[in-house]
């Protein structure tokens, strides 16, 4: 009775390690392909460009930096046109 507990354990601890297998190689596979994704995007926008330092975020975030710190400045604008104190 104790080898048959033992086999099913085995048999359980063997499928366990190649589901995770399975599960880590298309997690990496996932990062893979974002990081591809990434690079074209970057390599769109070095395109687009002379030269672009290398630290620059991805032209999305930039955009999305770039918009929320438009829309502070017109929060600001419209405050003080209404006179409202800051």
């Amino acid at each position: 009775m104790s080898s048959e507990v033992v086999i099913i354990a085995m048999a359980a601890l063997i499928g366990l390690g190649i589901v995770v297998l399975a599960l880590l190689r298309g997690w990496q596979s996932w990062l893979a392909l974002k990081e591809l994704e990434l690079t074209a995007v970057h390599a769109r926008s070095a395109r687009r460009t002379d030269n672009p330092p290398l630290n620059d975020p991805p032209p999305v975030a930039s955009a999305r930096i770039e918009l929320a710190d438009l829309k502070e400045r017109i929060r600001k604008l419209e405050a003080i046109a209404s006179g409202v104190d800051l």
